[in-house]
């Protein structure tokens, strides 16, 4: 699948939810690996924060990210829907602190994306793919996320407060194309008792029954609650009518839980990659969802590229057959035994090590291992595949490599093991000449690595 971006910017205009300030927020198209970056276009030099886990500066009750001096709060729900509706890269220009809160959920910034429409880019999406279980947990508060392998972005969430009205609730999202109708309309929630004591600290001073669920379950004073209205701009409610203070009450009977998977998601989005894995959140908050998303991207930092998964059971995008038909090696030279993936950009390729190949002979009888520059050698066979395939004619053209660099030999390869070759160009082609680089891998570790050039030229 092709990276995407917006076809063309668009501004909101709405009021900060902490800060009460009229704020303007632009959204506009970026190139390919941009990811999320945000401008905060009232300040001088207009500082750019990228929209990354490390970057995040505070998690009460919003998602701050800051650099340097600088931030910009209540991210989460912009981010949201921008990861929700499968978008990739995008600038985000901002006249103030925060995002505008708009009516407490994702949906205007969903129909606002919608509005100006969403387009394919040249490069592929570059997934983070769940390999194995990931867990994260706060004892003090009950919250665990557990991260579980899947094919696509699926969300269990499970949320409990002493509350008479929300006392246990669960929502379901089961991939991203019910994320639109299903989630992003769903709202911010707050409780009476906890309105006051923020008002007293000086946040939501832009808070109202426009863009939150008030929901009112301990009887106070009248005259508190009428100070506590004309705080929000809402009509006097009795004090004696417990229950929530909207008018029409929950857009769905588990909105609560439904806002925390939003939330989620938008705390999910500053992974920089879009995520295919299975999660359990039980009492999730925007403080364990920042965890469990910087433990991802500690993995991402440490892994350049993730191993490629194999599924000996699926079908070949080229078999060995195929193979010989595009390349001109033959045994005991051909080290390719299938091609399991391909895109314009890279492609991935398998050899199964037995203890027959004849190198073995040699190196060495008594503890048989296969030659770094074989394992060079297959890299360079896989892709020469991948740039020959792209050609009308493959087997009219060979591959000639003209440099190799940046080799390095990491794990020993032995009978019996399954090589994964993860081939990728580095730059576009030109005048025949191919740049690439290679990963050779065994289970989840790089055995050997390499930089390849190489020259395409026509079979005499």
């Amino acid at each position: 699948m092709k990276q995407k971006t917006l076809k063309k910017s668009f501004t909101l205009k709405g009021v900060g939810l902490h800060t009460g300030l009229d704020i303007e927020i632009t959204f506009k198209p970026a190139p390919v690996d941009h990811g999320y970056k945000i401008k905060r276009v009232d300040l001088e030099n207009q500082p750019i924060i990228e929209a990354l886990a490390e970057n995040v500066v505070n998690t009460q009750r919003e998602t701050i990210l800051g650099k340097d001096d600088v931030t910009v709060g209540t991210v989460e729900h912009g981010l949201a829907a921008l990861y929700g509706l499968e978008i990739d890269n995008c600038l985000i220009e901002v006249n103030a602190p925060e995002f505008p809160n708009l009516d407490g959920s994702a949906i205007e910034y969903v129909k606002a994306i919608k509005e100006a429409g969403i387009i394919d880019q040249e490069r592929d999406k570059d997934y983070y793919i769940v390999r194995k279980k990931i867990e994260v947990s706060d004892p003090e508060t009950g919250s665990k996320l557990t991260l579980l392998p899947d094919d696509c972005l699926c969300i269990h969430s499970f949320i409990e407060f002493d509350s008479q009205y929300i006392p246990n609730q669960s929502a379901s999202m089961e991939g991203l194309e019910e994320f639109e109708k299903e989630i992003a309309p769903a709202r911010t929630f707050v409780f009476v008792r906890d309105v006051l004591n923020l008002h007293k600290a000086g946040l939501i001073k832009g808070g109202s029954l426009n863009n939150a669920v008030v929901i009112y379950e301990h009887k106070i004073p009248q005259e508190e609650l009428d100070k506590l209205a004309d705080l929000m701009n809402a009509p006097h409610h009795n004090a004696a009518e417990l229950g929530y203070l909207n008018q029409g009450g929950l857009i769905f009977p588990n909105e609560p839980a439904r806002h925390k998977i939003l939330d989620l998601i938008g705390d999910l989005a500053l992974i920089g990659k879009p995520l295919k894995g299975r999660i359990i959140a039980k009492r999730p908050g925007h403080h364990i969802n920042n965890q469990l998303a910087r433990l991802i991207r500690k993995d991402i930092r440490l892994n350049e590229v993730q191993p490629p998964i194999y599924d000996p059971d699926k079908e070949p995008l080229m078999d060995i057959n195929r193979v010989r038909q595009i390349l001109p090696h033959r045994y005991p030279f051909l080290l390719v035994d299938k091609i399991i993936e391909k895109t314009d950009r890279y492609i991935v390729g398998i050899k199964n090590i037995t203890a027959n190949e004849p190198f073995f002979l040699g190196h060495f009888p008594e503890e048989p291992i296969m030659p770094g520059v074989l394992q060079v050698e297959a890299m360079a066979q896989t892709g020469g595949l991948l740039v020959l395939s792209g050609l009308d004619e493959p087997e009219k053209y060979s591959t000639y490599f003209l440099k190799i660099d940046n080799v390095k030999f990491r794990q020993k390869v032995v009978p019996g093991d399954t090589l994964i070759f993860r081939v990728e160009l580095t730059s576009e082609i030109r005048r025949g000449i191919a740049t690439m680089r290679g990963l050779a891998f065994k289970g989840d570790r790089v055995v050997s690595e390499a930089d390849f050039t190489a020259q395409v030229i026509k079979n005499k």
